[in-house]
């Protein structure tokens, strides 16, 4: 059995019991106490813009029909018939006024409401027998939108989403509000990967330690933009909130409009950017001279932005991705990745963006290659007995006494806490919350009776 506290300790001092990564006790707790009570990702609302449309999406085994009513309200239901438990639904996506289950076909309007029930007078007694009115698909226990972005959690007594983003939407604004017409999203495309579930999260949360060594051949082939991948000790690592991310560091001098320019954006967007985001945005571009790049939102939704060369004339044009890190087991994770773009940006944008997104992300892409490469044999690895014997030591940027080598960044525009140079500081963040979690018992929840006489 999990000494739980044993293992939250070593965490905390930043040295990682290995097996973690690989350990179905471990998994069994994230299920229990982590996924149990956070905000997870599930759909975007470009995904279901008119009444009927819908998608399937998961909180790891809890199936959810994330769906636009009739009268245009965003719903997010528990995929199970109120009857024998069968799945409602079971296409990924697609558009329905109504949901039939495929058992015994009872059926329920796209707002969840039970409407239909074969042989109701012979098998129920009609509406004296089994009232109708008042049946719906059990909701989601909480639910919430950040410009468009839908969450869900297991709790409902989870504080309300905004509460919970606090400082992170500073820099979530960046990926997904660069216009008052907000971001529209393709795909997802989806693939399953042999590896942790936690080991892509904490990568985007602040490894940019990696990318000299995994990503060297990117850089060698004129992929990216930057002409060395030792450049992201430049960058900054920053935490807030919930989410930790990291930037690139643009060159010196520049103004608003000219740093937007390196990274590819055309002049067409760059007033609606300048427009949109607040003084204190723009000052971190401008002023502080950063862009950021890859960032997690604990617990498992990621975020992109990359600017790479898409041709052998040089063109930069920047791409946005979100992903979402879905745990199958201990060992399985399946990754969703979906292409983000600025609803109100030029087609032939758009276009190029896609581009970049396919050369670097997503299924083919070769970052993703490489990456992946590593992560399934780090949980190939914490699946032996060997690793029961081995704290990993995830303590970068800090002196032997706990305290961080370097202060932090003093002309940082953002909120939270930034550091220079190469650190742990995002992994570790996402480990503390991971820490907090795993500390906390499961929490009880009732039962809900349907139909029944008292």
């Amino acid at each position: 059995m999990i000494d739980v506290a044993a293992v939250v300790s070593q965490v905390r001092r930043g040295m990682i019991p290995a097996h973690v990564y690989g350990d179905p006790e471990i998994f069994a707790l994230e299920r229990d106490r982590l996924f149990a009570r956070s905000w997870v990702y599930l759909a975007h609302e470009s995904e279901i813009p008119d009444p009927g449309d819908y998608v399937v999406r998961r909180v790891l085994n809890d199936s959810f029909i994330v769906v636009r009513d009739e009268a245009g309200t965003v719903r997010v239901m528990f995929n199970m018939c109120l009857h024998r438990g069968m799945q409602v639904c079971r296409a990924e996506m697609g558009n329905a006024s109504h949901f039939r289950c495929p058992y015994h076909a009872w059926t329920y309007r796209n707002d969840g409401r039970l409407v239909g029930l074969p042989f109701h007078e012979d098998a129920y007694g009609g509406e004296d027998g089994f009232a109708r009115q008042g049946q719906r698909l059990l909701p989601a226990p909480a639910t919430g939108n950040y410009r468009g972005l839908i969450f869900a959690s297991l709790d409902p007594a989870a504080p309300k989403l905004s509460d919970y983003l606090g400082d992170f939407a500073f820099y979530l604004d960046f990926y997904v509000n660069q216009s008052p017409a907000g971001i529209q999203l393709s795909g997802p495309q989806r693939w399953r990967v042999k590896a942790n579930w936690k080991i892509g999260a904490e990568n985007f949360a602040g490894d940019s330690y990696h990318t000299p060594h995994t990503h060297a051949s990117v850089v060698e082939i004129g992929l990216f933009r930057e002409p060395k991948a030792s450049k992201r000790k430049e960058g900054a690592l920053y935490q807030a909130g919930p989410g930790a991310g990291t930037t690139y560091k643009l060159p010196p001098g520049g103004d608003f409009a000219s740093q937007l320019r390196y990274v590819g954006y055309p002049d067409a967007m760059i007033p609606a950017m300048a427009k949109t985001w607040s003084d204190q945005q723009r000052a971190l571009v401008a002023e502080s001279g950063f862009m950021v790049s890859a960032a997690t939102l604990f617990p498992n939704l990621s975020l992109v932005h990359n600017w790479p060369q898409i041709d052998e004339n040089g063109t930069v044009r920047p791409f946005i991705s979100l992903r979402q890190w879905q745990p199958i087991s201990a060992t399985e994770t399946e990754v969703l990745s979906w292409f983000a773009v600025d609803a109100a940006a030029p087609e032939e944008f758009k276009k190029a963006s896609y581009k970049a997104y396919l050369m670097c992300f997503g299924i083919s892409g070769m970052f993703e290659q490489d990456d992946v490469e590593n992560w399934v044999s780090i949980t190939d690895m914490a699946t032996g007995s060997m690793a029961r014997r081995l704290n990993l030591n995830s303590r970068m940027g800090l002196a032997p006494d706990g305290k961080p080598l370097k202060p932090p960044i003093a002309n940082f525009a953002g909120p939270g806490v930034a550091y220079q140079g190469f650190g742990e500081y995002g992994q570790r963040h996402w480990l503390s919350q991971w820490s907090d979690h795993l500390e906390q018992e499961p929490a009880a929840h009732q039962a809900t009776d349907l139909g029944v006489a008292r």
